[in-house]
């Protein structure tokens, strides 16, 4: 048998094993290339990730998931929408500060932009608004304009339309017919200097918290009451831990869907054009769920145990209201009056 010298034999075996090593490298980089740097199958070109206050029963979180399926649809799967509810990612100031940093890229939100631009005090400043009409002429007139330009310009957020809320209506654990009733109740409000203001004047002791932990302060006696349409008082499961629904009626609102601007400003130019025309139509969506939703919930809640109980509506307005206009800056007042005057005038 013919052997090869021990050398040269050894050579060989090394010579072979770089030989296996630099395939083995070569199909790795291989393998990598095509699993990282190309697309995957059924892999989105955008995907969006949207936090929700609200849970998966509330109409917001429904007009938000056919949004998804009609992006999906339409953009033939180049955008997919991932939804967290229940503020599982972050509560709505957070999820600002988080969109603006590309981290998510949805949300709903409202009077909280008070915190970036004034005029957002309009979405949600009580006793403005008295009907659904006062509000659309709102919306689509100068001061929606305005609210939708800074909200792009200092907050670095899109509107793709408004979801509205119905009517607000305080809810506690012994009946409130009149401000005199309130003297020294502990209100949970949300982070908004009008509200602070309008429930400090009424003689309540209002407590700015995050929407996540009303239930449990509800619960432990921190707060004795809190303020939502009927809609988040059911949703939220208020009826566990408040008997009273007190019909205040004290602000009609709206919210916005909101999507990045930078995000936006990535998608191409047709998937823009697709991604706006969704969002009016999940608007209509909504509206359509909202009013289906608005009558039966008041039944459910009702179901539930909770007692309505009717208010003197003039009695509270008459009382905060100069606490209101003096919370608004000089320029802010101006808008205000520009608003009654409409009012006055329709």
């Amino acid at each position: 048998m013919l052997r090869l010298p021990i050398n040269k034999a050894k050579t060989m075996k090394k010579q072979l094993l770089v030989h296996l090593l630099l395939k083995g490298m070569l199909f790795f980089f291989v393998l990598l290339f095509f699993t990282t740097c190309q697309p995957k199958e059924n892999e989105p070109e955008f995907l969006l990730r949207t936090a929700l206050l609200v849970n998966e029963d509330h109409t917001w979180y429904k007009a938000f998931a056919y949004f998804g399926e009609i992006l999906e649809e339409r953009s033939d799967g180049r955008i997919k929408m991932e939804l967290y509810p229940s503020e599982q990612l972050a509560k709505e100031i957070e999820a600002i500060r988080m969109i603006q940093a590309e981290v998510i890229d949805m949300t709903t939100t409202g009077s909280t932009l008070t915190n970036w631009f004034e005029v957002a005090t309009f979405c949600e400043l009580p006793f403005l608004m008295q009907d659904s009409l006062d509000m659309q002429r709102y919306i689509k007139g100068p001061i929606g304009k305005l609210m939708e330009q800074e909200m792009i310009e200092k907050t670095g957020l899109r509107s793709l339309g408004h979801f509205q809320r119905g009517p607000r209506h305080l809810t506690s654990n012994r009946p409130i017919r009149h401000p005199d009733d309130l003297k020294g109740l502990i209100i949970r409000v949300p982070n908004v200097p009008s509200f602070v203001s309008t429930w400090k004047a009424l003689g309540a002791k209002p407590t700015p918290m995050a929407f996540s932990e009303v239930f449990t302060s509800l619960q432990q006696g921190t707060i004795e009451a809190q303020e939502n349409p009927f809609a988040m008082i059911n949703n939220a499961g208020f009826a566990e831990v408040q008997k009273y629904l007190n019909l205040t009626g004290h602000v009609l609102s709206w919210v916005y869907p909101v999507v990045g601007e930078k995000q936006f400003q990535k998608l191409p130019p047709d998937l823009q054009e697709i991604f706006l025309k969704a969002g009016k139509d999940m608007q209509k969506y909504e509206h359509d769920l909202f009013l289906e939703n608005e009558k039966k919930v008041q039944e459910q809640l009702k179901a539930k145990g909770m007692e309505f109980i009717e208010v003197d509506k003039d009695a509270f307005q008459q009382k905060c209201e100069k606490a209101i206009y003096d919370s608004l800056s000089p320029e802010m007042q101006e808008i205000y009056h520009q608003l009654k005057a409409e009012k006055d005038a329709a």
